[in-house]
């Protein structure tokens, strides 16, 4: 299983990421292992979305990091 998740920032902008552990990637996030959101703590998880192919998960990762993935995020998911 591959996820997708979304989380909140303390500056109030979103992180975007994919991963097979969701929740041990996620606790890396709130103890300050992950150099892209360890200055930004802490964190909250809102939203996950998952998925049985692998491809696909990274495709969907990299659509939310798009200028037209960010406008669906903002209306559809957040």
């Amino acid at each position: 299983m591959q996820y997708v998740y979304i989380l909140r920032c303390s500056n109030g902008h979103t992180y975007v990421g994919c991963t097979q552990d969701l929740r041990e990637r996620f606790d890396r996030h709130s103890n300050g292992h992950v150099p892209a959101t360890k200055r930004l703590l802490p964190v909250t998880l809102l939203f996950y979305c998952a998925f049985t192919d692998k491809p696909a998960a990274f495709a969907f990762e990299k659509y939310l990091k798009s200028g037209s993935g960010r406008a669906f995020m903002n209306k559809r998911l957040l």
